[in-house]
């Protein structure tokens, strides 16, 4: 005689415990992508926002909840620390880009001024990380300053009318030609400070132009401001050593980089002043850290 067996499906194993993604955690997530598009907000000032990170870090299961989040806004997430608190950039499609056309409108420039202003964001960022292994350290702080990054400008400009006058091209391009040889002849000829009846800085000059972009950078937590001198002392914070990290492999960036205003080649220069730079229409006290 033989015994029957009945078989049965196997009971399903428990979940683990915290596996399952509740409202709250999706609250929890957003919350943690709402306070990174608050780029001026340090972490260590807010309670809540060091948890969150925390949580990031010890809980895979949150920190890819959150990741999702931020994709789903067209966001990039490009650290998670509290160095640089929950660190996103708007990808090109999402509705937190804020595109040249748009950031030229913002500071009333006419549309013809759209390369100075992208020139002024090229040029702030590679003086603020002269050097690949700047931007590899997360201890290094860069400097700036208006008057300082109007004259690393008129630099390259020189340079670049340099290359052009060798290479037999075309050295006053128009003035809607995209690239950077046709914005260094626009910028070149723009005065660097005009005067105005009560004596502020016109937003067409040149300084005005890179005020305007350093203060962006620092209302979008990329710079804070340290001082008046030489039309605007700046400092870098770890948000806008990522960004420019992100940036590094633009053409544009890497094309300034080579006219050799920046070398990066040893690792131990920073900056090199211009040759016979006398007849250069630089703003006094530029403030630029030349070394030899």
């Amino acid at each position: 005689m033989t015994e029957h067996v009945e078989w049965s499906e196997p009971e399903p194993a428990a979940a683990p415990a915290g596996s399952a993604v509740t409202p709250a955690d999706a609250a929890d997530a957003a919350r943690l992508v709402a306070f990174g598009l608050q780029p001026k907000l340090a972490p260590a000032r807010d309670q809540e926002y060091t948890e969150l990170l925390r949580r990031h870090r010890d809980d895979p299961a949150f920190a890819r909840l959150a990741d999702a989040v931020a994709a789903g806004l067209g966001l990039v997430v490009l650290e998670v620390s509290p160095r640089a608190g929950m660190a996103v950039t708007a990808a090109e499609d999402s509705v937190f880009a804020v595109r040249m056309g748009d950031y030229a409108r913002r500071t009333a420039a006419d549309s013809g001024d759209r390369f100075l202003h992208g020139l002024a964001h090229l040029a702030a960022a590679a003086l603020a990380f002269p050097r690949p292994e700047d931007l590899a350290d997360d201890s290094y702080i860069g400097r700036v300053t208006v008057n300082g990054v109007d004259a690393f400008v008129r630099q390259a400009c020189r340079r670049l009318e340099e290359r052009a006058a060798r290479q037999g091209e075309n050295t006053d391009p128009a003035t809607d030609a995209p690239g950077l040889e046709a914005a260094w002849r626009i910028w070149a000829r723009r005065s660097a400070t005009g005067a105005t009846k009560d004596a502020r800085r016109p937003a067409a000059s040149t300084t005005g132009i890179v005020a305007k972009a350093l203060a962006f950078l620092t209302d979008s937590g990329f710079l804070q401001r340290t001082g008046d001198d030489s039309g605007g002392t700046y400092r870098t914070t770890a948000r806008y050593q990522l960004q420019v990290r992100d940036m590094a492999g633009a053409a544009a960036l890497a094309e300034l980089l080579e006219l050799g205003v920046v070398p990066v080649t040893d690792g131990t220069a920073s900056l090199l002043p211009a040759e016979d730079s006398d007849d250069l229409d630089l703003v006094a006290d530029a403030g630029l850290p030349f070394h030899s």
